[in-house]
């Protein structure tokens, strides 16, 4: 193998070149991966038919069981946002809570629509919920829309079946399950540090949807919240158990699974259990209770095409991740992982401080969170499996990451800023940016509290 210092070198050189690409050209992000694992083996020294080896191991390694993840994820959520399932949570929650408690119930009810759906399609779906709710509550759609849109981008960047948290599960190589559940965890304080600067800023920024529904008025003051109507009542949605249940079920079975495992439970029937709460047979059953239960006004025709856009969706997810893996195969293999790691340790940081820092430098560069995400875990993981520091939280630290300061280069900002009327920048940023700020600082101080308990 190449020397430290040269080997180093040529990871400081990928890394830049890496960068860049995604930055500024036209190379897709999946391409960039591959190249600068390339050129970080060839500057580094590493023999050319051990940089090919990196990266073949590295990408089917990763993917494994973890494209299938991807997969099933992906389908599962077509259908659940084709059949109005969200919308049956929505209206759920709403009348569970009662008046006033309107932001709360958004926030929860993305909080688990974003399990299964890309947080862009669910803001989608859902907004206009929340634009009704503003008109018939004299409620800021600010502060409602942001609630959302918060509930549906933390789980969103923490909690698998979505694509980004599995792709990371898989580079880090953990098990999808253990990251399933402590990024549950993670995300209920970020929610609630969420929802109560979303009733802030609304009050800031207070706006309402105009008589007609087009535009949007700014009273001089805030009128007096009245009860809102079931402003979903003449659709027709799915029932309530069947809308939860693709959800719910996989994450039970993986509990049950988790359960069996730490209690080293043994039989048949604990044999069993934790067979079918495999994430890969857990989402599987998900899956399929999703096209039996949600798709009975659909032809099989239309049911098929709808899981095919899903799965045409989770593509580039899939070779992203798989590049990911490659580059963290060569940075392993060369052992500059091991020579980083060495350092990390003598200076006495949190192992979780790279993977965070990483994600949240390349999330504040490029703009996607994904990206930002994957990235680091596959500069990070070989880092931190070189110095036994806790795997699972590391890469909820990458995810976490990924959430820093979203603005004019996330495609998510411009979802939820024009949707909500704002135009000014300032205000943008202020509603927004803000927003994910604070749960990216949130969830950061979580996980280290954690990390001291259980790290």
């Amino acid at each position: 193998m190449a020397g430290q210092t040269q080997i180093l070198i040529g990871l400081i050189v990928g890394l830049i070149v890496l960068i860049f690409m995604i930055m500024r050209t036209k190379i897709h992000t999946f391409l960039a991966l591959i190249v600068a694992t390339v050129i970080i083996g060839i500057v580094g020294g590493v023999p050319y038919n051990e940089i090919i080896t990196s990266i073949t191991n590295g990408f089917g390694g990763t993917l494994g069981s973890i494209g299938i993840i991807i997969g099933l994820g992906v389908m599962m959520g077509a259908i659940f946002e084709a059949s109005g399932a969200a919308k049956t949570m929505a209206r759920t929650f709403l009348r569970i809570l009662g008046k006033d408690k309107e932001e709360i119930a958004l926030s929860v009810t993305g909080y688990l629509v974003s399990i299964p759906i890309f947080c862009d399609s669910g803001f989608i779906i859902l907004f206009p919920l929340a634009k009704e709710l503003s008109r018939q509550t004299k409620k800021s759609v600010i502060s409602l829309g942001v609630a959302l849109a918060a509930g549906l981008v933390i789980t969103h960047s923490l909690v698998p079946p979505t694509p980004g948290p599995v792709g990371v599960a898989g580079i880090f190589g953990i098990s999808v399950g253990a990251l399933l559940l402590w990024g549950i965890v993670v995300a209920i304080p970020m929610v609630i540090a969420a929802i109560i600067y979303a009733k802030y800023v609304g009050k800031r920024v207070y706006q309402l949807p105009d008589e007609s529904g087009e535009g949007w008025i700014r009273p001089e003051r805030q009128m007096d919240s009245i009860e809102s109507e079931d402003v979903l009542a003449d659709e027709k949605l799915p029932g309530l158990a069947i809308s939860f249940a693709p959800i719910i079920v996989p994450i039970i079975l993986i509990l049950l699974n988790n359960i069996v495992a730490v209690m080293k439970i043994q039989g048949g029937f604990a044999g069993f259990i934790s067979f079918i709460g495999e994430p890969i047979i857990a989402v599987a059953i998900g899956t399929i209770i999703a096209i039996i239960g949600l798709t009975r006004g659909f032809t099989r025709k239309e049911t098929l095409n709808e899981m095919e856009k899903g799965i045409r969706s989770a593509g580039i997810i899939i070779l992203v991740t798989g590049g990911g893996g490659a580059l963290g195969q060569i940075i392993k293999d060369s052992g500059v992982g091991d020579y980083i790691a060495q350092v990390i340790v003598q200076t006495g940081l949190p192992a979780i401080l790279l993977p965070f820092l990483i994600a949240t430098l390349l999330r504040f560069i490029q703009g996607s969170g994904t990206v930002a995400m994957l990235t680091s875990a596959s500069i990070t993981a070989p880092i931190l499996t070189g110095i036994n520091a806790n795997l699972v939280f590391g890469a909820l630290a990458a995810c976490i990451g990924s959430l820093f300061f979203s603005y004019f280069n996330d495609s998510f900002f411009h979802v939820v800023t024009r949707s909500m009327g704002l135009t000014e920048a300032k205000e943008q940023m202020k509603v927004w940016s803000v927003t994910t700020t604070l749960t990216w600082a949130v969830g950061f101080i979580i996980l280290l509290i954690l990390n001291v308990f259980f790290g």
